[in-house]
């Protein structure tokens, strides 16, 4: 039988799947009319606009990847450092919650909530570093 996986190490892989969806969710909304197919299968030197949709999950997927790589090493520290525990658990929750909240709603232009929802998800990776420092 193998180990049993941290729930904060599943929390990380369910955000590569919020990453994952993303990706996929801005890449469909920015093709289109003057982003045709010839134009994306190729290097893309010209600009071509997008609509506002896809530019909302285009600004949501940087800020995403923006933080991500944060999250992740503070995660993977707690992990080795074997500081995982309660607070690291609901930080990773409320990481990845949120996360997966906050395109829906930066897509559908929400702001105010949306940035709310940002907040929590901050959060949620501060109370990991905490935990490692801890």
């Amino acid at each position: 039988m193998g180990a049993q996986v941290p729930v904060e190490l599943k929390l990380l892989v369910a955000a590569v799947i919020v990453g994952f969806v993303q990706i996929l969710w801005a890449s469909v909304a920015g093709s289109g009319g003057e982003r045709d197919f010839a134009w994306l299968a190729g290097p893309r030197d010209d600009a071509r606009p997008v609509g506002v949709m896809a530019g909302r999950l285009d600004r949501a997927l940087r800020n995403f990847l923006e933080t991500f790589p944060l999250f992740a090493v503070a995660v993977i520290a707690c992990a080795m450092a074997g500081k995982l525990g309660d607070l690291t658990m609901w930080g990773c929750a409320a990481y990845v919650i949120a996360r997966a909240l906050y395109v829906p709603l930066y897509a559908s232009g929400i702001a105010m909530l949306r940035t709310l929802v940002w907040m929590v998800s901050v959060v949620g990776m501060v109370m990991v570093v905490v935990a490692f420092f801890r």
